[in-house]
């Protein structure tokens, strides 16, 4: 069964890629008289309609509009970019489309007084509203002429709404197309329109070129002043400020700060140099000559050199006579003095130095103090001529402009003086548009044919919508496709009767030979055929809701199946039972509600029904609890003992979506039928009872397709009940 299960599985899946047109037929022929009818009408009411009209006549003239013309004199005139062009013809067209141009060609046929736009026009109302009834005071010549302007606004509307204005591509012509009942007047305003725009041009180039020479001379006046006027301001600026050179003194101001920048960086190298000797001697003093003598600038001095070899000389004098005299020696004495007078000339000398070094530190400081100052005057000069020379340059960009200005307009002046622009046409009538002979709306014939078609369609699409509206289960493709499951046979819809409105619960005893009895054979057969190897003694018959047959389909079954074999129908639907009505027996009498709870014997419940061949348990007494009553063990020892008395039982469950007893009795029977009322129960809903059913471990067999109406689906593919149902009629033939 799982192997076949993910057969059709994959059947179904490689047949959702296939269009099946034959389908799509079908749905066309189930509601083909509604789509005729639907579009017969449609197309009656828009024949009466369109026949109904006031024919449209269309006439045409054809305008060829010049190129817009080139200036001599420029030349970037001359070669116009194509854009321009495009542009320029653009704009053309627009004015052709333009309301005052409606005007004139209004204001020159007199189209006010026209009798196509004088019809009196039908109230909205069945009751007229006149406002001047409800205002006491009367505005003389107000309303009249409030009238007369939105008469006139209105017919120019009008107007513009019947003229149509087509260029045609890739050229420089335009149709100009008027709307009209009346054929004379639609050839009359094509050409109107035409000329109207020739003579617009005329009055509008002509009227150009005298503002354009006029504007031009007084601008020309305006301008020349106003660059006289700028020169004059800077050249009076240059003399206030006696500024010199091109940049006002700037560059000669750069010069000199550059060169004092440059004589400030050697004197601070200097004092730097000599800050360094200054600040030694400062630290030892002009006490110490000896220490002085120590200092690099002072010890590399060519006199204190000199000096100190003139004192290296006494001395070494005064050591050799040391050595032959003694101390009072007049030579002795004679070389101290003169070793003093050397030391004392070398400590002169040596503070003669150190002065001349002080000297020189005080002279590179004030050089660089005076060196500083220079730059910062200079610095501040040259902001003083920066801001000269920003204002000197807006004077002569002023004046730049000024005169860039004037020269285009005189170059402009020149032009237009030396060519002129001469007043011819940039358009003419190259087709003018003829009285016509045929209307041109509405084409009744096409509308007609049209309104058919569109009918047509809508009406096929409104029988698409509703059969993908419908999702309900309706045939066997539609039972493995959208539920899943495998189809195990239908029953028919029989014919309503007042006498007998439940027919179906003896159909198969009343009428053994029919079509109906012999789909319930259908289905016994595929029942005993489903799991020849399986146990399915016992079978459940659930649905999911009430009214969708599982009732029928069990006492239909238990009438085929007691034909063969010793067959016990048990009614387990114990809140709504209705074997017990069906069959006509006794409902007071005990049934399976009393087996269990041992309220009675099992021969006391059991029921024979003889015009059927089989024996009835009904519910019996209904019980407070009816899922405990089946959950329990006494209810399974009760199944277990029937088995060993009957060779089949079939049993008459609960719907699934309503209570659970459906699914307490899926783990004690050996197969499960599952009945779907054809065209009525929503796919969804049957998938959900299946689902929980398969959460259950229902041993599901197959699937009863339950009313279905054959002989309305007959003439529209009734072949594909074949093997569920004689849709050929063969069963009932003699």
């Amino acid at each position: 069964m799982d192997i076949q299960k993910e057969q059709g599985a994959l059947d179904r899946l490689l047949q959702d890629d296939v269009i099946d047109l034959r389908q799509y037929w079908q749905t066309i022929m189930r509601h083909k008289w509604g789509i005729i009818g639907f579009a017969f009408v449609v197309t009656l009411l828009t024949t009466l309609a369109v026949y109904s009209l006031t024919p449209i006549y269309r006439a045409t003239a054809t305008l060829l509009i010049e190129s817009q013309q080139a200036n001599v004199v420029s030349i970037e005139e001359v070669y116009g970019l194509e854009g321009a062009q495009s542009e320029y013809f653009t704009t053309q067209f627009e004015i052709l489309k333009s309301r005052m141009l409606a005007e004139k060609v209004v204001e020159r046929l007199n189209l006010v007084e026209h009798p196509l736009y004088n019809q009196p026009k039908e109230p909205l109302l069945p009751f007229d509203l006149n406002w001047r009834d409800w205002i006491p005071v009367e505005l003389p010549g107000a309303d009249q002429e409030t009238t007369e302007l939105d008469k006139r606004r209105e017919v120019v509307d009008a107007f513009m709404s019947d003229l149509s204005i087509e260029p045609v591509r890739k050229s420089q012509l335009v149709k100009i197309s008027y709307e009209s009942p009346d054929k004379q007047l639609a050839a009359d305003v094509a050409n109107a329109v035409g000329e109207a725009y020739i003579e617009s041009n005329l009055e509008a180039k002509l009227e150009l070129t005298l503002k354009a020479s006029s504007w031009l001379s007084g601008r020309l006046e305006g301008l020349r002043s106003d660059l006289t006027a700028a020169e004059q301001r800077l050249q009076q600026y240059r003399e206030e400020e006696k500024i010199v050179g091109e940049r006002g003194g700037l560059d000669i101001a750069s010069q000199e700060l550059e060169l004092v920048a440059t004589k400030l960086v050697e004197a601070r190298r200097d004092r730097l140099e000599s800050e360094s000797l200054y600040k030694q001697i400062r630290a030892i003093g002009k006490s110490d000559p000896t220490r002085l003598e120590l200092v690099p600038g002072v010890l590399q001095h060519p006199l204190v050199q000199r000096m100190k070899e003139a004192y290296a000389q006494v001395e070494q004098k005064r050591s050799e006579l040391a050595k032959r005299y003694g101390p009072k020696h007049p030579n002795m004495q004679s070389v101290n003095s003169e070793l003093r007078n050397a030391r004392q000339a070398l400590d002169k000398q040596i503070l003669s130095v150190v002065n001349g070094i002080e000297t020189t530190y005080k002279v590179a400081l004030a050089n660089e103090r005076s060196l500083q100052g220079s730059l910062d005057g200079t610095k501040g000069n040259i902001q003083s001529l920066s801001r000269k020379e920003y204002r000197l340059r807006e004077l002569q960009q002023d004046v730049d402009a000024k005169r860039a200005i004037f020269n285009t307009f005189l170059k402009r002046f020149n032009e237009t003086s030396a060519t002129g622009d001469l007043n011819t046409a940039n358009a003419r009538i190259s087709d003018p548009a003829v009285v016509p002979i045929e209307a041109a709306k509405p084409k009744k014939k096409l509308i007609v044919a049209l309104a058919f078609v569109v009918s047509s369609l809508f009406g096929v699409m409104f029988a698409f919508l509703l059969q993908a509206l419908n999702n309900t289960v309706k045939t066997p493709a539609e039972v493995e496709s959208r539920l899943g499951e495998t189809m195990l046979g239908l029953l028919p819809l029989l014919p309503r009767r007042r006498k007998n409105p439940n027919q179906s619960y003896r159909h198969f005893l009343d009428m053994p030979q029919s079509p109906y009895s012999e789909a319930l054979r259908t289905i016994r057969t595929g029942l005993i055929l489903s799991a020849l190897d399986a146990d399915n003694k016992i079978v459940s018959v659930t649905s999911s809701v009430p009214g969708e047959g599982k009732t029928t389909l069990s006492l239909g079954l238990a009438f085929a199946t007691g034909q063969m074999e010793n067959v016990l129908l048990i009614d387990a639907d114990m809140r709504r039972p209705a074997v017990s009505r069906a069959l006509g027996l006794d409902k007071s009498h005990a049934g399976l509600s009393n087996l269990v709870a041992g309220t009675a014997q099992l021969s006391e419940c059991i029921q024979r029904y003889e015009e059927g061949n089989i024996d009835v348990l009904s519910a019996g007494t209904i019980p407070p609890n009816p899922s405990e009553l089946l959950s329990s063990k006494r209810f399974a020892s009760v199944l277990e003992l029937l088995q060993t008395k009957y060779d089949r039982i079939v049993i008459d469950s609960a719907p699934c979506q309503a209570v659970s007893d459906a699914m307490i009795l899926a783990s004690q029977v050996g197969a499960m039928i599952y009945v779907v009322k054809s065209d009525s129960t929503p796919h969804q809903q049957a998938r959900s009872g299946l689902k929980r059913l398969h959460e259950a471990k229902a041993p599901i067999v197959g699937v009863v397709l339950n009313q279905v109406d054959v002989k309305k689906t007959a003439k529209y593919g009734a072949e594909q009940y074949g093997g569920y149902y004689d849709v050929y009629g063969y069963s009932g033939a003699k």
